[in-house]
């Protein structure tokens, strides 16, 4: 993966991708994809990562309409052990959703791209004003604020997964994206069952606290 062009004159985003990708270098999990190398060749920036032949878990979604019970909750419980090494790294992905799950022919599942992750330490606030990380009909209500960002972001955008996979459509859509960011932090999640009647009470409990409002009451 390579740095866009227009990002190699800005000394700053330079300095971000390198620490951020060297930090992704430093993750080993199962369920994590490898970053062998990060470097520079003249003015090309690159993360060099392992070759997974497989596909996405968004074009599984696309494929099947939607998954079965069993199946999310396997594939939810492989994304929360990569989402907790990293977090136990100080290391937050900030763009959990289907596009960056990869699950290999042999069913492995792995969470690609911690491109935009940031490491930090309990006083840092990883947003800065002018910049909200992240795919906006996964984004944490505090994303989509630009506010303070933690591990608990992530679990929003995990659980907003697990909504799709269960149910096949998105939770919020909207014409742009300030609405879909608006419906994160304002609106109610839909009722899962009128999608899936056959989502247990039990899975849908989990989704619902994974994606509360205030970042205190999630996992």
């Amino acid at each position: 993966k390579i740095l866009k062009p227009e990002f190699i004159r800005d000394p700053k985003f330079i300095d971000s991708f390198r620490r951020e990708s060297q930090a992704a270098a430093g993750l080993s999990h199962p369920n994590i994809v490898s970053v062998f190398d990060v470097g520079k060749e003249g003015n090309i920036y690159y993360i060099v990562m392992e070759l997974l032949e497989g596909e996405a878990l968004s074009d599984m979604i696309k494929r099947e309409g939607r998954l079965g019970e069993k199946q999310t909750i396997d594939i939810a419980k492989k994304i929360a052990l990569a989402l907790s090494a990293a977090h136990k790294k100080n290391i937050i992905h900030r763009d959990v959703k289907p596009h960056n799950v990869l699950i290999t022919e042999e069913g492995t599942v792995k969470i690609a791209d911690f491109g935009i992750a940031k490491a930090v330490n309990s006083g840092t606030i990883v947003n800065n004003t002018s910049t909200v990380m992240g795919s906006v009909h996964y984004l944490s209500p505090e994303q989509a604020r630009g506010g303070y960002v933690d591990a608990r972001s992530d679990i929003y955008s995990l659980g907003i997964t697990m909504f799709e996979m269960i149910t096949g459509v998105l939770p919020f859509q909207g014409n742009n994206s300030v609405s879909i960011a608006l419906m994160h932090i304002n609106d109610e999640l839909p009722d899962i069952r009128q999608y899936n009647p056959n989502c247990t009470r039990s899975l849908e409990g989990i989704i619902r606290k994974a994606t509360m409002k205030k970042a205190d009451e999630r996992y």
